[in-house]
């Protein structure tokens, strides 16, 4: 079975967009740092990159100095598999056709959304985040593909509200492999599914290959046999990817992680 997600389409933001923020933040640097880090300390994006070239170095001190705790990250394609299924649900291992539950290892995965505005970052309560990926097979629900047909099953798709603090929240399964891709979980996070005019931002999540390498030691996954592509073989992981690893903790049986996510939306 081999399966091919569309091209790249979505850029880290280049020099004139992240200038653009840079001043409407006032001069604030918008970068992958969590709250606390500094610059220095900070992963070096293309973004940064791009801006560190002509900036200052006054500027980037000053930018260091305020930096927001939000994330701005890549955009990437949605790929061939996405269905607009509109459940509602923050388990997502279950397939609703038949009440059967997925198996493998536990996944909590958590949404921080944050808009960035001219005062900084603001948490964005009431967005839409839909998450969607395959099983420990390969296999995703509710699709037609050469290889199989799972038309009318429900499993491994699911939308959560952010809350008042931003937050959407997810239970799942740590995802398997297919040929042509490296492991990934989709989501998309919408404003205003209904209308033409609402925000939409779509992107993809990636995990580090050596707790993959762990991980796939164990049933299911371990049936399955050796994956063919790891993180740096992937078209899509190259723009960006390393902006979109999963940092996760041992939760139990399984894993959790927090993903920091910043928009801009104007």
């Amino acid at each position: 079975m081999t399966i091919y997600d569309d091209k790249q389409v979505g850029t880290i933001l280049n020099r004139r967009e992240f200038l653009k923020l840079l001043g409407a933040v006032g001069a604030t640097v918008l970068v992958g740092c969590g709250p606390g880090q500094s610059v220095d300390e900070a992963p070096t994006s293309a973004a940064t990159q791009a801006v560190s070239g002509g900036a200052t170095p006054t500027l980037l001190a000053t930018a260091a100095a305020t930096l927001p705790s939000c994330i701005v990250r890549p955009e990437m394609t949605e790929g061939p598999y996405f269905v607009d299924e509109r459940l509602n649900r923050s388990d997502i291992r279950s397939d609703l056709s038949d009440g059967s539950v997925k198996e493998g290892v536990p996944l909590l995965l958590a949404f921080n959304v944050s808009q960035v505005t001219n005062d900084g970052c603001v948490p964005l309560a009431g967005a839409q985040v839909d998450v969607w990926h395959c099983d420990a097979f390969g296999v995703y629900s509710d699709v037609t593909d050469p290889g199989f047909s799972t038309v009318g099953q429900k499993f491994l798709r699911g939308y959560q509200v952010t809350d008042a603090s931003g937050k959407a929240q997810f239970v799942t399964i740590y995802p398997g492999w297919y040929d042509g891709r490296t492991v990934h979980i989709h989501f998309k996070i919408r404003t205003d599914p209904d209308s033409a005019r609402g925000y939409e931002f779509t992107s993809q999540l990636f995990f580090d290959d050596a707790l993959t390498d762990q991980v796939y030691q164990q049933a299911p996954y371990s049936s399955r046999g050796q994956r063919t592509l790891r993180n740096e073989g992937d078209n899509i992981f190259q723009n960006g990817g390393e902006q979109l690893i999963l940092q996760l903790t041992k939760d139990g049986e399984g894993y959790a992680a927090t993903f920091d996510v910043g928009l801009q939306m104007s």
